[in-house]
């Protein structure tokens, strides 16, 4: 990992990104604006949140609570947070990719005026999150509810995009074989996974927990992307996705994130191998017509299908259509209609026989894809 300047954002001749899996440093919006059109898979931002506050924060007992009054989270009104966000988030459209998306974390303070911002631009809304947190900072003055939540606002770069990713299987895995929900809890950043200075105190006042990232990469991305991070802080995303396999950019100003970030990524190791393999769908493979096994040579046609009880048998014809008793019908069609069924599954009711052994010619299929879809990828 290299950290780099605004004035050395290039593509370099041999193709290759020098600003992949670094660090720029500078302002986020004349470094996105450097960075090539369409060149990111998924951008996430965890921009300032505005959180106006007035004074220091005390607990009951008076000492003073570690909350968000750096500069960077200071703005003079409301219409100078709205032009920063309109600004920013121009510069992420630009270079987000017309199937790529956009995930935005916020709180009340801003998530509302950034999702009206991101309507107004053409981003369309796909879901959002609830982040609820399982150890909430209490609501030391007593005035309020617990505010024990964040929001995350997932979008695609506009309406049109249909070819976003989303690994729906892997997620409905991940939540023991059960769709997962847009309410996601988890703690807040703390114990060994918070960074801290030489003092012992946060090295940054927001720092991200390493889970909430996870879902979102897993969720949203493919191993290779590109992620993009134009408020990198201590580098969350770029930790998380290279644990993952996936190649990450960030985008900071100050010295001391950009080196705790360095530091945390550096020591960060890549899960590589089948490991890293997400659970896909059969809706997701290529679809497979079972006459190209026939004009492959994979089926002979004349050859004998069966179901797996030897209760009904077909003959294969050169067309891809099954035979039986002076009947044709495709493998689904006729499964059905031996069973006096509406719809039938014919690649997992009809079997061939090989080497003496008889299974479901979905295994054909299988062969089909790994083999002649796979060499023409």
């Amino acid at each position: 990992m290299s950290v780099v300047s605004l004035a050395e954002i290039k593509a370099e001749k041999s193709g290759r990104l020098s600003w992949l899996n670094s660090i720029i440093k500078g302002d986020c919006i004349a470094a996105m604006e450097k960075l090539p059109k369409n060149s990111i898979d998924v951008i996430f931002a965890d921009p300032p949140y505005n959180l106006q506050l007035e004074g220091d924060l005390h607990r009951p007992d008076q000492s003073k609570v570690d909350a968000v009054d750096d500069d960077w989270d200071k703005f003079s009104n409301f219409a100078a947070y709205d032009a920063f966000t309109r600004a920013w988030l121009m510069a992420a459209r630009r270079v987000l990719k017309p199937d790529g998306t956009i995930w935005v974390i916020g709180s009340y303070h801003n998530i509302f005026r950034v999702g009206c911002a991101m309507q107004d631009m053409g981003f369309w809304m796909l879901n959002d999150i609830v982040w609820r947190k399982s150890n909430p900072m209490p609501n030391f003055r007593g005035r309020r509810f617990t505010n024990a939540h964040e929001t995350m606002i997932w979008a695609s770069r506009d309406q049109n995009a249909k070819k976003y990713t989303f690994n729906y299987d892997a997620m409905k895995m991940a939540n023991d074989e059960i769709q997962m929900r847009s309410d996601w809890l988890f703690p807040i950043c703390n114990g060994g996974e918070r960074l801290k200075n030489k003092d012992g105190n946060k090295v940054h006042p927001t720092q991200k927990p390493e889970a909430l990232l996870h879902r979102v990469i897993m969720s949203s991305t493919k191993p290779g992307d590109i992620i993009l991070d134009p408020f990198f802080g201590t580098g969350t995303t770029g930790a998380v996705a290279k644990r993952l396999g996936r190649n990450y950019v960030g985008i900071e100003r100050q010295q001391d994130y950009i080196d705790a970030a360095t530091a945390r990524i550096a020591a960060i190791e890549t899960i590589s191998g089948p490991t890293l393999v997400v659970t896909k769908s059969k809706r997701a493979e290529p679809r497979v017509a079972f006459g190209a096994l026939i004009e492959t040579g994979m089926l002979k046609p004349g050859v004998i299908l069966r179901d797996s009880k030897n209760r009904w048998q077909a003959k294969v014809r050169i067309d891809g259509s099954l035979e039986r008793e002076n009947h044709t019908a495709s493998i689904h069609k006729m499964g059905a209609i031996v069973q006096e069924l509406d719809a039938c599954n014919g690649w997992t009711f009809w079997h061939y026989e090989e080497n003496g052994n008889w299974q479901p010619i979905d295994a054909v299929r299988k062969k089909y894809r790994e083999t002649v879809l796979s060499a023409g990828a």
